[in-house]
């Protein structure tokens, strides 16, 4: 009877497993975490994968845009959610990659979440209004050394990815610029585009209609490689070697998932992107595609986290 009562209880335990529970997932509603706006790329993204899987598995697929402190009270959210696969996180650099250097004492730990993929990866873009007497990156530099700390650049508040990206290539060209921070990107073009500001840093998505219709001019995108997008525009590292600014999206499991469930969204959330609608809109961010494996996914974030780790603390650079 102890044999059998031993059995029974190993086969309980192995039933209620996350392997086998994997077997018959989802089998009921899942819920995508948001730590952006309605409406933002992170967001939107979210909202064209979970389309596809809605109709692949049948399966209710919520987003819920858990906004505020920088992202933090979304991504705090994800992570204190059981690791079953029934909560995702879908969301841009900071909470997975940045935050922990801006803020001591999040309520997370960012680096136990459990990477399923990065989506796609877009280039920030340097931007400056029409009348800035600087048509390539070497003039701009040459203009800001002649009038230290008079050109302005726009962000999207201290700590932002916009923030840090500027104060990157300030810091490797060695200027002074000054900084102007607006509460959003649309606030941030309209000055732009008025010449109330100088310039900024922001994803090609934000900018393309403005650079293509000439109301702003690009002079340099923070890729390793030239946008496809912007053929005639170089890369900032052309001028200043090494230099890699970037606005990617990723998807991520609350800590201790198992990784056989990583594998699965991630080949579900690369075949979703397959859906020639879903490919198009994926491809109307005007990045990289990269939809790559749960292993990729780490690496991919860890060296890019460890980018901005420098950048913050070359500048010393703290969150409001």
């Amino acid at each position: 009877m102890k044999i059998a009562a031993g059995l029974f209880f190993t086969v309980a335990l192995l039933l209620g497993s996350p392997a086998s529970a994997q077997s018959d997932y989802p089998s009921r509603p899942i819920k995508i975490i948001a730590p952006v706006p309605a409406g933002s790329s992170a967001d939107l993204l979210a909202r064209i994968y979970s389309r596809v899987l809605q109709e692949k598995w049948g399966q209710p697929i919520v987003i819920e845009n858990r906004v505020g402190a920088s992202h933090n009270i979304g991504a705090s959210a994800a992570w204190r959610a059981a690791p079953d696969g029934y909560t995702l996180m879908t969301a841009p650099p900071p909470s997975l990659a940045i935050n922990k250097y801006l803020f001591p004492n999040l309520n997370y730990d960012p680096e136990t979440f459990v990477p399923v993929t990065v989506m796609v990866d877009v280039p920030n873009v340097l931007v400056v209004r029409p009348g800035l007497a600087a048509k390539d990156v070497k003039e701009l530099i040459a203009l800001a050394k002649a009038k230290p700390g008079l050109i302005t650049y726009a962000s999207t508040g201290k700590g932002s990815t916009l923030h840090l990206a500027a104060e990157a290539f300030r810091n490797q060209a060695n200027i002074e610029l000054l900084h102007v921070p607006f509460t959003g990107v649309p606030q941030l073009i309209s000055e732009l585009t008025a010449e109330r500001v100088d310039m900024t840093l922001v994803p090609l998505i934000d900018v393309y209609p403005y650079i293509k219709n000439g109301s702003l001019r690009a002079l340099g995108v923070g890729s390793d490689m030239r946008s496809q997008e912007l053929p005639d525009v170089p890369t900032l590292g052309d001028t200043l070697p090494g230099y890699h600014a970037t606005a990617w999206f990723a998807v991520a499991l609350p800590p201790k998932a198992p990784a056989a469930l990583a594998e699965k969204l991630s080949d579900a959330i690369r075949e979703a992107f397959k859906q020639p609608e879903a490919a198009q809109q994926l491809k109307n961010l005007r990045g990289n595609i990269i939809l790559n494996s749960p292993t990729e996914a780490a690496a991919f974030i860890k060296a890019d986290s460890e980018r901005w780790r420098r950048v913050i603390v070359d500048n010393k650079i703290d969150a409001e």
